[in-house]
């Protein structure tokens, strides 16, 4: 079994990279879901991005509808806007297939 923690962040963040919104919300995932953070056991960790905060928040209704928890970091410097989820699949799953790597 390949437990796979995907993290997908926002390109369009002014005042913060991108890469420390995903290291919030991997803290967050692991603060909150503490036997799903043993299950992940530091497994694969598979970062990616999304255009803007539009397109997150679509990423959060398509999980909703799918029956598919996830955990979401606001960043206090930007008003407790969403800048980041996190999502916790045990099985191979393509559901991100189309999203790209965050470079």
């Amino acid at each position: 079994m390949i437990n796979r923690l995907y993290v997908i962040t926002r390109l369009d963040l002014n005042c913060s990279s991108p890469a420390v919104q995903c290291g919030h919300v991997l803290a967050e995932f692991c603060l909150k879901n503490i036997d799903s953070a043993k299950t992940w056991n530091n497994q694969t960790l598979i970062y990616l991005e999304v255009e803007n905060l539009e397109k997150l928040e679509w990423w959060c209704f398509k999980l909703r509808k799918k029956n598919i928890d996830w955990v979401e970091f606001r960043e206090p410097d930007l008003n407790n806007e969403l800048t980041a989820i996190c999502v916790f699949l045990k099985e191979d799953n393509s559901i991100f297939n189309g999203l790209n790597l965050l470079t």
